[in-house]
Order: C-alpha cells, then structure tokens, then sequence
C-alpha cells in the first residue's frame, strides 16, 4: 500500500541520517589527530601577512579547501565503490605520511640551520614593510601555499573518514563524507580566524577607554590575549606533532596485520595488569610505531635527496 510504503521509506531515511550521524562522530573523532596539525599549519600560513588582510586570506584559503574536498569526496566514494581494496593501502599511506610529516618537524630545526630559519622570518616581515614589494604577489604566494598544504591533509582526513565507514552502505558513506569535510572545513577556517585575530582582541581591550571594574577586567583579559596568542600557537603545533604519530602510528598498527597481531597481543596483557595500562600501552605503541616509520621514510627520501643530481645553475657558467 502506499502509506506503508511511504512509511517504510521515511523509515529508511531515518536509518540512514542516524547512521551517517552515528558515523559522522566516530569519523570526526579517528580524524580529530590530523585536525590539530591543520588548524596550527594554517594559522601559521597567514603569518606575515598584514592585520587587515588576514581575515580575507583565510576566507580565500577556505573557498580553496572546499573546492579541495569537493574533488576528493566524489574521488573517495569512487575508490570505495569500484576499487575497495584501494582503501587499506590508502589509508597505510595516509599514514605513513603523516609520520613522515611528524618526524620532519622534529628534525627541522637539525635539517635546516637556526640562521636560515631566522633569514626567512626576517625576510617575511622586511616584504611586509617595504614599500616597493608587491604585497599582492606575496599574498598570493601564501593563499596558493596554504591551499596546497590543505589538500594533503583534508586528503588525509577523507581517507581516515572513508576507512571508518568502508563497510557500511553508499548512501551513508556519502552522508558521512559530505559531513566531515563541511563541518571539519567552517571549524577549522573558523578556528583559524579566531587564532589569528585573537592579539588584535586583545589589543582592542586593551584600549577600552573608561573607568571602573568592568574596564579593568577588560584591560586584563586584552593583556592576557596578547600574551597568550603566541604560546597558543606553540601548544597547537605541539598537540599537532603528537597528533600525528598518535593517528600516523595507530592507522599503521591496524592497516598492518603483523602489526596489529602485537598490538592485540601487547593490549592484552596490559589489560590484565590494569585498566590504566591497557589503556596506554596501545597509545605508546602507536606512538612509537609512528616515530619508527616516520624516521625511516624521512631517511629514505632524504637519501633520495642526496641521491639525485644537482640541477644546473642557469647563472653560472
């Protein structure tokens, strides 16, 4: 009959948006790792850039990574629909680059000497001030290397989301797909935002003009924004590296059998010993697994580096 039909599908429908809910929040959970490294590597994209554009920059990056995840969400169902054995091995990649990634940044500053990181920054903020660069060209630079770095990760991201809900209907990977990378897109770029302006609130509090306890307050919380903005950035690059080896690590432990089987096997008896441990011993061996293959891809692609020929100074003779 019609009206048990018309029930059934709206029954159906509301399977379905309870379980792309359901699987939106353990997705957006198993992608919460990378999140942290997205949020600090685009705040920092925006350094050096001039207070009054830095809002326009992020809502230019942010156009930019929706137009990254409206390629990568119709590329990852497509992966899961015709080539589902595709998954396991991406997701291996995804993590065996986010390891990489977490290694790099701890090796950077013995990679690349504190003068030559110091030359960069003073090189960024002379471009700001000087009159005769073209800060249009500069910004443009910036968007463009931010968007970049934004496709890597939200790849990341789509990958972990897809791997999450690789075995359940089409219908619901669509959903879930589509709900991680709007909502993970307007809360980073939204967080993103906040971080930015985050010195320039407090600045204006600082300024309020007035007397009484209100003013007062307000002159202290504007000092302890513009105190606080910097180290927030340190703690979000901090929580970002650990993130990564957590995430990297743990998609390594669970997309590799031999791996895994240690795992369970370390778990366990952890378990018997107590709750605490059998908690934290699968964390530190993500961890660690993550620190181990970072380190071995960064020294392959390292003596890759050195491997290959120099390319010719067009300067030079």
């Amino acid at each position: 009959m019609p009206g048990s039909s018309l029930l059934t599908l709206l029954d159906d429908i509301t399977t379905i948006l309870d379980d792309v809910a359901t699987f939106t929040k353990v997705a957006t959970q198993k992608t919460a790792g990378v999140l942290g490294d997205d949020l600090a590597l685009n705040a920092q994209q925006v350094t050096g850039v001039k207070a009054s554009r830095e809002l326009p920059v992020v809502w230019a990056v942010f156009k930019g990574s929706m137009i990254n995840k409206t390629i990568l969400v119709p590329a990852a169902l497509a992966i899961s629909a015709f080539a589902p054995w595709g998954i396991t091995p991406l997701l291996v990649l995804g993590g065996l680059f986010l390891c990489y990634e977490g290694v790099e940044k701890l090796a950077h500053k013995f990679l690349h000497p504190k003068a030559e990181i110091e030359a960069h920054k003073a090189k960024l903020a002379a471009a700001v001030v000087d009159p005769t660069v073209d800060l249009v060209a500069l910004e443009r630079d910036k968007i463009k290397g931010a968007i970049k770095t934004d496709l890597i990760l939200s790849a990341e991201i789509i990958v972990i989301a897809l791997g999450t809900v690789s075995s359940e209907p089409f219908v619901t990977r669509v959903g879930v797909l589509i709900g991680i990378a709007v909502l993970i897109t307007v809360g980073v770029y939204g967080l993103v935002a906040g971080i930015v302006k985050l010195d320039d609130v407090g600045l204006y509090l600082t300024r309020r003009e007035g007397e009484g306890r209100l003013v007062d307050v307000a002159h202290r919380v504007g000092r302890f924004l513009v105190s606080a903005a910097p180290y927030l950035m340190k703690f979000l690059s901090i929580a970002g590296t650990a993130a990564m080896f957590l995430v990297g690590g743990g998609i390594l432990t669970h997309g590799i059998p031999p791996l895994h089987h240690v795992l369970e096997q370390a778990t366990a008896w952890a378990t018997g010993v107590g709750a605490f441990a059998g908690w934290v011993t699968p964390q530190l061996l993500n961890a660690l697994t993550g620190v181990l293959a970072g380190a071995i891809v960064l020294a392959l692609v390292t003596l890759v580096g050195k491997l290959r020929p120099a390319k010719p100074n067009p300067t030079q003779p």
